[in-house]
């Protein structure tokens, strides 16, 4: 797959997502970052604010993300822009990439999660890097399975843990050197 004919798609925050970022510019990959207003992302390369109109198109009953990430949110007016934000990503992107933590019940930990599971509603390949175990996992057949995925789509979504670890950072170099091949000097 030729890395210039491809487009990342991230919030382009601190951690996980600004690592994509730095990969896709290595790479030569088109990146998009949503924001909304007030929203301060880590790289500042093709932000797209997103109007409240667009971000309302994103929308969803935080009682029904609480029950399908089977926790509670009590901040809910904070994180519903976040969430439509990344509605609007996973929307945008066929494959998803995300660093984090799966948790027991199957569900990866934080706003992480909410990509993973808008990934399995929406029937898209889906992989996590868990971080504590230095290990990628993909969904398939309703659970997790070690992996080795590459990026296989000209549009994937890049999100994950503002807490990257050097793991996860080497993580998401080697997913793009794997799929892409090395850098063009």
């Amino acid at each position: 797959m030729d890395s210039k004919q491809c487009t990342l798609y991230s919030g382009g925050l601190q951690g996980a997502e600004g690592k994509f970022g730095e990969m896709a510019e290595k790479w030569g990959v088109k990146e998009v970052q949503y924001a909304f207003a007030g929203q301060q992302p880590a790289r500042n390369t093709n932000v797209q604010v997103l109007s409240e109109a667009e971000l309302q198109r994103g929308d969803i009953s935080m009682e029904l993300v609480s029950k399908m990430m089977g926790r509670t949110y009590y901040q809910a007016d904070k994180i519903r822009k976040v969430l439509q934000t990344i509605f609007h990503m996973v929307n945008s992107g066929v494959q998803i990439f995300c660093v984090g933590a799966i948790r027991e019940d199957g569900t990866v930990q934080g706003g992480t999660g909410w990509a993973v599971e808008l990934g399995k509603l929406f029937n898209r390949p889906v992989h996590v890097f868990w971080q504590d175990k230095a290990q990628w996992y993909t969904w398939r057949e309703g659970g997790w399975h070690e992996d080795a995925p590459r990026i296989a789509h000209t549009t994937f979504v890049g999100a994950g843990t503002r807490h990257l670890t050097a793991a996860g950072e080497l993580a998401i170099a080697q997913l793009f050197l794997d799929s892409f091949g090395p850098v063009a000097s």
